[in-house]
């Protein structure tokens, strides 16, 4: 496998066009399955987890063909319904084709997910959703199996606003008959640009970025051209970057809007920013601040996805930082790596407390997640010597080809084998 050798201390300053997002890429692909005819999605990131997604879609049948950064999909020749026991095990996302297949083929078997090891992620949110649109469903020897005669509309009320469980729902429903309502549905971006996607195709949904997302099911579904919105857990973390080198970055098409916890968090440690439309600047002129609590919650409050890189940042920020991480419980991984850069964090359950150090020192660490990857990467972009981050597959998940945006603002990073 390859690993990324960094180099340390160079501030990093330039411009970067941030990439589509993988959290916004992955259900639009799986609802391409809905549709009738071909579906053009762009701005698609390289990513491993897009390209697992492709495996998905064309072992159902589908054809799948990438020109650049656009993929092209028609879902008029699916002949399957299943999803195969590598795929799910490899990208725990491939649930979110649960919804798209049962609504499209009346029957779906794949088997339990995979994916990242942070902690629980039950499906069982998305399993009682179904079952409530009148899904009968089976649960034995590690598969699912799912049959219906029809989506019927139902009223959902989840428990906790899961990404996951709205998408599948909305998957589900946009072909089903009768009107359905999630309540105290997810609000993140990425739901909003599903629904978006959903209505080009022909769909009846309202509501998303709210609590409550209504969804007319409709007979059929056609072919739409549509944009992935950018990747704000990618933004932030190249923001990340820059300020804890002490540089000045400049991210183009981006959404400001979409990352108001994030930007309120960085203007905490003292970073500054002039921000306009789709672009962000970032000024650093003066010392970092610690964080006294972060806690990471759902939309609009500060994402799980990105607390990794800010605790890598706040690891050479003056002061005391406590974390508290609310929505996995095994998302603190990448402490020990950290700790071997010379970092002093001390973890109690779902707690970190980060005392802040003058200075990180280049050592060998191991990504075991991608999030925790990417800290890993902020990290070694500040400490003195070199640092060696194995893994890299991980990183892979979510960050189209890191090396090469960061060495294009003065990094020195090198993919080897």
């Amino acid at each position: 496998m390859s690993r990324l050798v960094i180099e340390g201390g160079v501030p990093i300053s330039g411009e970067i066009v941030v990439q589509g997002a993988k959290n916004a890429v992955l259900p639009i692909l799986a609802a391409t399955v809905l549709s009738d005819e071909e579906c053009v999605i762009k701005n698609c990131p390289k990513l491993r987890d897009v390209d697992k997604t492709d495996l998905v879609l064309e072992g159902l049948g589908c054809k799948v063909r990438r020109e650049g950064d656009t993929v092209i999909v028609n879902p008029t020749s699916i002949c399957g319904c299943s999803i195969s026991e590598g795929l799910m095990r490899e990208m725990r996302s491939s649930i979110i084709f649960l919804g798209a297949i049962v609504a499209r083929c009346s029957e779906a078997v794949v088997s339990m997910p995979g994916g990242c090891p942070i902690g629980l992620r039950p499906i069982d949110l998305h399993l009682k959703a179904l079952r409530d649109l009148g899904v009968e469903i089976i649960e034995e020897h590690g598969y699912i199996y799912c049959r219906t005669a029809e989506i019927r509309g139902n009223d959902i009320h989840l428990d906790f606003p899961s990404v996951g469980a709205t998408e599948n729902i909305m998957l589900a429903a946009a072909r089903g008959k009768g009107i359905t309502t999630i309540i105290n549905a997810a609000r993140e971006p990425e739901i909003v640009n599903l629904e978006c996607f959903l209505n080009a195709m022909g769909a009846k949904i309202s509501g998303a970025g709210t609590g409550v997302i209504y969804i007319e099911g409709v007979e059929r579904l056609h072919g739409a051209e549509f944009m992935i919105m950018p990747d704000r857990i990618v933004a932030a973390t190249y923001l990340a970057a820059s300020a804890i080198t002490g540089g000045e970055m400049c991210l183009k098409s981006v959404e400001p809007k979409d990352m108001v916890a994030i930007l309120k968090a960085l203007e905490n440690m003292g970073v500054e920013f002039d921000i306009g439309k789709n672009e962000i600047i970032q000024h650093i002129n003066r010392p970092l601040r610690n964080i006294p609590i972060l806690r990471t919650m759902p939309y609009p409050g500060f994402p799980t996805d990105i607390q990794s890189p800010f605790m890598a940042l706040c690891t050479l920020a003056s002061g005391t930082s406590v974390f508290i991480e609310t929505i996995f419980e095994n998302r603190f991984q990448h402490v020990d790596e950290l700790v071997r850069m010379g970092a002093d964090i001390k973890v109690d359950g779902r707690s970190a407390v980060i005392r802040g150090v003058p200075k990180l020192q280049g050592a060998n660490v191991v990504a075991r997640e991608l999030r925790g990857g990417a800290a890993l990467v902020v990290a070694a972009l500040a400490a003195e010597g070199i640092t060696t981050i194995s893994g890299t597959e991980y990183i892979d998940r979510g960050y189209e080809n890191i090396e090469k945006y960061l060495l294009a603002c003065n990094a020195k990073i090198e993919r080897r084998c």
